[in-house]
C-alpha cells in the first residue's frame, strides 16, 4: 500500500443557482490575458444542455480518456504512441474555436467617434482573434437556462426512450466544472513533452509552461475538455485548483466566491498502487465503487502508519480525518463522481440535484415532506434518474436512487426537529442512515462555516526537495507505460511545487532579487501578452 494524498472538492447541486459568479471570479483571477478570451477554467452548464465545448461529453467522437484493450489493460482511446506519433503535427481529434466559441468585444469607441447621424450609433462586436466585425452566434453560456431539446445533448441522447420531452414537464438544473484532478489523469499520459503532470503531495494537475510545446494532445486526452491551448503563447493551459491559495490554506476563488456556498474542499487519502487496477474494471457500471475502493479511511492504524512512511505530514493526516469530502463520500454517501465511465478517476465530485417535488407533491394534496411521499417520488422526479446516473454512475440508477433518498429523508427528518417534534429514527433507518448521522449531514450541507467546509492543510516550505518528484500515480510499475521516446509523459518535468507561496512572497519581499537564482533568466510565460521579447525568453549570451 502506498499511501498518497489529493486535495479534493464536492459540489452539492441543490444548491447552484447559476449565478456565474464563480466563472467571473476565476476567468478575473486565471484568464485574463492575451490569448485566454475563450478560456474558462470554471463554467457553469444548464443540464441538458450542449456544455462547453459543445457535446464534449460524445467520446465516440472526441476520443477523450481511458478504454480497455482486447487484454483488459488501459489504453488512451485516442490511440497510444504510434498513433500520437503519426498524429503529432495535424490532430483532428480536438475542438475548433467554433466548438468553444470567437471571442468578441464591442466597437465602444463609434459611440463617441460617429458623426451627428439621425439614428443612435451602435458598438457592433469585433473578433478577439482576428479584429474584424463578426455575428455573435455561440458562446460559453449559450445554453443557460435552457432546457428540452434532445438533439445536441450526447448525455441525453442515451436517456432519450426513458425522459419525457414535452415542454410542460421541461427540466433543467446547473452543473459547475472546473479541472477534476484525476487520480489517473489521461492528459497527462496524453502529452509528449511530459509538460504535464500529478503533484505527488496534493494531486493537483499542472502544466510545466517550459517545458509545453504545444502540440496539444492534452486537449484530445482530457475527456472533460478542460485543458486550453494559448494561441499567442503556443502553450496548454488550465484550472491549477488555485495551487498558490490553497498551499498556505485558502480555498479555490470559484470556492471563496460561491453565492450558494455549494462547494466543499478537502484532502483525501488513496492508496497510488491500486489507481490502475481500479481504472481498469471491466464493468464500467462497477468503476464507481471501484474508486471508492480506492479512497482510504483516514481514522484506520494501518493506513495512518502507511501514510506517515509514505512521508505525508501529521498536520496534513489531521486535515483528512476532518476532511467535508471524505464524510460526504463516505460516511453521508450523497457524493459521485462526474462521469467514471472515463475511466480517469475525477476528484472533483457532486451531490446530484432534488428535484423540487415538495410542492409538486402538495399540489396532489399529499404531504409533500413527508418521507414516505418523498420516497415514493424520487422515480417521478421532474429531473429523471437516469439522466443523472448517466452523469454520475455510468447508467446505473440505484447509486443515485441511494442518495436521493438520503437527500429526502434528511429534509423529512430535519423538518420535525424543526417543528418541535420528536425525532423519527425510522426516517434515517429506511434512508440507510442514524439519526445523528442525518443532523451532522444537514449542518455540513446547510450550517457549516468556513471552517468546516474548506479544511485544507498549508504546504510545508521544508519538504521542497521532496516534492520534485513528479508524475502520475500510474507512472510505476505495473501502470500502462508512460515513458520513453514519444511516449506519454516522457521525462520528468521542472517542479513548480518548489515554487510555492512561501518562497515566492520572499523573494517579492526581499530587497535584492537578483539573488533569486531560481528566477533569474527565467520568463513567466503566465504573465507574458506574447508581445515582444521579455528578458529570459531566451539564452543569455556568454560573456
Amino acid at each position: 500500500m502506498r499511501v498518497m494524498a489529493q486535495l479534493a472538492m464536492v459540489m452539492n447541486l441543490d444548491k447552484c443557482i447559476g449565478c456565474h459568479t464563480c466563472s467571473v471570479t476565476c476567468k478575473q483571477a486565471w484568464t485574463n490575458r492575451a490569448g485566454t478570451e475563450y478560456v474558462w477554467f470554471n463554467n457553469v452548464e444548464t443540464r441538458p444542455g450542449q456544455g462547453y465545448p459543445r457535446t464534449y461529453q460524445d467520446q465516440e467522437r472526441w476520443r477523450g480518456g481511458w478504454e480497455l484493450n482486447r487484454r483488459g489493460r488501459l489504453k488512451l482511446k485516442a490511440g497510444g504512441r504510434v498513433r500520437k506519433l503519426f498524429s503529432i503535427f495535424a490532430n483532428p481529434l480536438m475542438p475548433s474555436i467554433q466548438d468553444y466559441y470567437e471571442p468578441w468585444t464591442y466597437d465602444y469607441d463609434r459611440l463617441f467617434s460617429a458623426p451627428m447621424q439621425a439614428d443612435t450609433p451602435v458598438a457592433r462586436p469585433r473578433s478577439l482573434i482576428s479584429g474584424r466585425p463578426m455575428k455573435i452566434s455561440w458562446s460559453a453560456n449559450w445554453d443557460d437556462n435552457l432546457a428540452g431539446d434532445p438533439s445536441p445533448d450526447p448525455v441525453l441522447r442515451k436517456v432519450s426512450d426513458q425522459v419525457k420531452l414535452e415542454f410542460e414537464r421541461a427540466f433543467m438544473f446547473y452543473l459547475p466544472r472546473i479541472c477534476e484532478h484525476c487520480l489517473n489523469p489521461s492528459c497527462v499520459a496524453s502529452c509528449p513533452s511530459g509538460a504535464m503532470y500529478k503533484r505527488s503531495e496534493d494531486g493537483i494537475v499542472l502544466v510545466d509552461q517550459d517545458r509545453c510545446r504545444g502540440w496539444r494532445m492534452c486537449v484530445t486526452g482530457c475527456p472533460y475538455k478542460k485543458v486550453y491551448f494559448n494561441h499567442r503563447t503556443g502553450k496548454a493551459e488550465k484550472c491549477t485548483f488555485c495551487y498558490p491559495r490553497v498551499e498556505v490554506g485558502i480555498p479555490t476563488v470559484c470556492s471563496e466566491t460561491c453565492v450558494g456556498r455549494l462547494r466543499y474542499i478537502g484532502l483525501v487519502l488513496y492508496d497510488a498502487d491500486r489507481v490502475a487496477e481500479a481504472a481498469a474494471t471491466p464493468s464500467e457500471r462497477d468503476l464507481y465503487e471501484a474508486q471508492k475502493s480506492v479512497l482510504l479511511d483516514p481514522h484506520d492504524p494501518e493506513v495512518i502508519a502507511a501514510a506517515r512512511a509514505s512521508g505525508i505530514p501529521e498536520d496534513w493526516l489531521d486535515a483528512a480525518r476532518e476532511s467535508p469530502v471524505h464524510r460526504l463520500i463516505f460516511e453521508y454517501g450523497v457524493a459521485l463522481p462526474l462521469h467514471p465511465e472515463y475511466r480517469t478517476m475525477p476528484m472533483v465530485w457532486y451531490i446530484p440535484p432534488l428535484s423540487p417535488v415538495v410542492d409538486v407533491l402538495a399540489k396532489t394534496g399529499h404531504d409533500g415532506e413527508d418521507a414516505g411521499n418523498l420516497f415514493g417520488a424520487i422515480d417521478a422526479l421532474r429531473i429523471p434518474v437516469g439522466y443523472l446516473a448517466e452523469l454520475f454512475t455510468a447508467g446505473d440508477p440505484e447509486p443515485v436512487r441511494a442518495v436521493l433518498r438520503r437527500l429526502a429523508a434528511m429534509r423529512s427528518y430535519m423538518r420535525r426537529l424543526n417543528l418541535g417534534r420528536e425525532p423519527d429514527e425510522s426516517i434515517a433507518t429506511a434512508a440507510g442512515l442514524r439519526g445523528e448521522q442525518v443532523e451532522g449531514m444537514h449542518r455540513l450541507l446547510a450550517l457549516a462555516p468556513y471552517a468546516e467546509r474548506y479544511v485544507i492543510p498549508k504546504a510545508h516550505a521544508e519538504q521542497g526537495a521532496q516534492l520534485e518528484e513528479l508524475g502520475c500515480s500510474l507512472d510505476y510499475d505495473g501502470g500502462p507505460g508512460m515513458t520513453g521516446p514519444f511516449g506519454e509523459a516522457s521525462g520528468l518535468p521542472a517542479p513548480v511545487a518548489v515554487e510555492n507561496f512561501h518562497a515566492l512572497r520572499e523573494r517579492q519581499t526581499g530587497e535584492n532579487l537578483d539573488d533569486a537564482d531560481e528566477l533569474r533568466g527565467r520568463v513567466n510565460l503566465l504573465n507574458w501578452d506574447g508581445k515582444g521579447t521579455p528578458d529570459g525568453l531566451f539564452p543569455r549570451r556568454k560573456k
